[in-house]
């Protein structure tokens, strides 16, 4: 697996924990610090399954040779991508055929929901009023066609982020409840098509 946009290794660890060899991308010296920091208290079998590049999100298709990862998981990164264009088609220039490219994107076709939930009715206003100020580059069906483009074609996609909690309740069973919610509602239409974000999921063709 490639985790683009390793950030605090949060997911690269509970993948390796779950057996899976991890290759994690990150530009940024003092978050791979914090990640080799984890790393240094886990087991033995544990970092032996994560490798560490110093690489940004752009330069993947450059680093690899294409087809080398089952499954590229980029789920940040592309969205301060200069170029996420090029970025996406590097990303899947190194996936295998079948592999699963997961993304996670802004969406651009709700720009005034969460700025409106926080009360923040002046870049509500805005987002309504300009909507072309964000290049709209990231609307589903726009992307969609992206996806189509690079032999990724879109299997699924899930709204994440879709009653706009911040973080999870403090007791556990009150944070069960609103996860088993979000969860549902990231499947459900028209729910998921107004979340803040989006999580694509695409396969690679052959």
């Amino acid at each position: 697996m490639l985790d683009v946009g390793l950030g605090r290794g949060v997911q690269a660890l509970r993948l390796a924990r779950a057996g899976h060899q991890v290759t994690g991308l990150e530009s940024d010296p003092d978050l791979r610090g914090l990640v080799e920091k984890e790393l240094a208290d886990e087991p033995d079998e544990i970092r032996k399954r994560i490798r560490l590049v110093a690489v940004g999100s752009e330069d993947t298709g450059a680093h690899f040779l294409p087809g080398t990862f089952d499954v590229v998981l980029c789920h940040g990164e592309l969205i301060q991508a200069r170029d996420p264009g090029t970025t996406l088609a590097g990303l899947a220039r190194v996936l295998d055929g079948g592999g699963l490219l997961s993304l996670l994107i802004r969406n651009d076709d709700a720009l005034a929901m969460h700025p409106g939930r926080t009360g923040d009715w002046d870049a509500a206003q805005a987002a309504l009023d300009f909507p072309e100020r964000a290049g709209r580059a990231f609307r589903l069906d726009t992307f969609t066609r992206g996806l189509a483009g690079i032999g990724t074609p879109l299997r699924q996609w899930y709204g994440v982020g879709i009653f706009g909690h911040d973080r999870l309740p403090e007791q556990d069973e009150e944070a069960e409840r609103m996860l088993a919610l979000e969860e549902r509602a990231a499947r459900t239409d028209p729910y998921r098509s107004v979340a803040a974000m989006l999580h694509v999921c695409g396969v690679r063709g052959g």
